[in-house]
């Protein structure tokens, strides 16, 4: 019997009260087909219903890619636990999912991915549930929100703390999924999975074998069917007899807005002179800023924002592969890409499924963490998790909060105030107007980050702006590096409220770093 169905046949099999986990990470591997025939099959019948869903990475964009839009209905979607959700400008409409969210509509969670991947394999495995002090203090605490982004969900807690061993632990107790969604390139007659064409794996193959190891049903989205024993063993991913049925798209989208770049892939290697070098501005000085914290030989991790701007510097400067770079979707070494492609990396060595990328993530056995904040508190902790006013500008805590809770070093980048009218003059940078609010605040809306956790760890932290960078001093944020230009009083000290103060040795940056020049890395 052949497993190739059409997208509603497969839509058909999904039962009211499924438990479904999805690969994908915004519109990178997104099975958008089968989704959309789940939702036409809701609109036409009223089934399936009161589905729970799994997204250890987001599903779908704002972009042309709609993932979980497609299924955001009212009867349809019961619960849903997400590592990040759809996000974009405030010029576009509000996903329906994000709707839902606000609205209370639906029981939804933001977990940290690497917890959803370590759910699914403990799942798999039978065993009672993840143990972990990934999120301890951050909103992941159940002593917080407990990863509960609204009424409904906190009313259904899925994380409790414990002692064990004299010591303190998140538990999350398993939520087993029956269906899972992958998708991939192509796939033989029997279901064997291969992802020629794909910017990462993700965790489709460790999803499949948790749905299949408790009986469930797994349906594989791909742009192409080949004959079975045509396929490569090395080649593939995902076996066969993990996958029950099989639906083609052959239009399914690489990632964002990109129908098929081969470099995305490995099958092709870009020149270095090829790629885009940051535009010349304040992020980019803070970029460069947040590069001299890198050595030749380091491995580093790198997140969305300002802070994916740093191996362009590296780039600019004629050091392309002379630090290793690591992101969550699974691609290592090469150049991360920015923009619409952010998540996949042109030129990468290899791509590592995302559940191993995240064991070596919280192990933290890699050297340094740039990663980008939305405000920063008087303790130290950052918020990238959430936006109350627009709560739809921000993914979630996406990895986030997984690669803080082991990294040794953490460089966050991000503006010192909103909407300043800041310009760059041969003396340095100069305030010309003040901003609407400044980024230092009292205390945070959402605790991504822990400061307390971070000074009990040890942990080595600095925060970079376009006035300074800080560290956490005994009473608060204290400014050790001043950017040439800046008054510490007016632009740092007044302009935060008093809540960074500015350490009697501070220094001046070099003037160098305002060059539009290449920045000199590495001599």
């Amino acid at each position: 019997m052949s497993k190739i169905v059409s997208p509603q046949m497969a839509a058909s099999r999904i039962q009211d009260g499924a438990v479904v986990t999805v690969s994908s990470s915004s519109a990178l591997g997104c099975p958008d087909l089968v989704l959309k025939a789940i939702g036409d099959r809701f609109d036409a019948e009223g089934h399936p219903r009161s589905l729970t869903t799994i997204h250890p990475i987001a599903a779908g964009d704002m972009y042309g890619v709609k993932g979980v839009d497609h299924i955001a209905k009212d009867g349809l979607l019961a619960r849903i636990l997400g590592g990040s959700y759809p996000s974009g400008p405030s010029s576009k409409p509000m996903p329906e999912i994000w709707k839902m969210v606000v609205e209370n509509r639906v029981a939804a969670y933001n977990v940290p991915s690497g917890i959803l991947f370590d759910m699914t394999r403990e799942a798999a495995a039978n065993r009672p549930g993840v143990l972990t002090k990934v999120g301890l203090h951050t909103f992941v605490d159940p002593q917080r929100e407990g990863c509960a982004m609204n009424d409904k969900a906190a009313a259904a807690p899925i994380v409790r703390r414990l002692d064990f061993e004299n010591d303190m632990w998140l538990h999350f107790p398993n939520i087993v999924p029956n269906v899972a969604i992958l998708r991939a390139t192509t796939a033989d007659e029997h279901g064997n999975l291969t992802y020629e064409h794909e910017g990462a794996y993700l965790g489709g193959l460790e999803q499949a074998i948790c749905v299949r190891n408790h009986g469930g049903l797994i349906i594989a989205q791909v742009s192409r069917v080949t004959k079975r024993g045509s396929l490569r063993p090395h080649d593939v991913r995902v076996p066969g007899h993990l996958v029950d049925l099989i639906v083609i798209d052959p239009d399914q989208k690489q990632t964002c807005e990109t129908p098929y770049d081969p470099a995305i892939s490995g099958q092709v290697l870009r020149p270095w002179d090829s790629f885009a070098l940051a535009e010349y501005g304040i992020e980019k000085i803070i970029a460069r800023r947040a590069a001299m914290e890198l050595r030749p030989g380091m491995a580093a991790n790198l997140g969305f924002g300002i802070s994916a701007m740093v191996p362009r510097i590296l780039l600019e400067a004629g050091h392309s592969e002379a630090v290793t770079w690591a992101v969550e979707q699974g691609a290592v070494g090469g150049i991360p890409l920015t923009g619409f492609a952010f998540g996949c990396a042109s030129n990468a060595d290899a791509f590592v499924p995302s559940p191993q990328q995240f064991i070596y993530f919280q192990g933290g056995g890699f050297d340094v963490s740039f990663l980008s904040f939305l405000e920063v508190d008087v303790e130290g902790n950052v918020n990238v998790s959430k936006l109350g006013k627009k709560p739809y500008l921000t993914a979630g805590c996406g990895g986030f909060v997984d690669i803080t809770s082991g990294a040794k070093k953490i460089v966050f980048s991000g503006w010192f105030e909103a909407g300043a009218q800041i310009e760059l003059t041969s003396e340095g940078i100069n305030v010309a107007a003040p901003g609407k609010f400044t980024k230092m605040v009292e205390t945070v809306e959402h605790v991504t980050f822990s400061g307390k956790r971070a000074r009990e760890l040890g942990q080595d932290v600095i925060y970079i702006t376009e006035r300074c960078v800080m560290r956490m001093g005994e009473t608060g944020l204290v400014a050790t590096e001043i950017m040439p230009g800046i008054d510490p009083e007016r632009d740092i000290v007044n302009a935060s409220g008093g809540r960074v103060s500015v350490a009697p040795d501070a220094i001046t940056l070099p003037i160098s770093l305002l060059s539009q020049e290449p920045m000199g890395w590495g001599q």
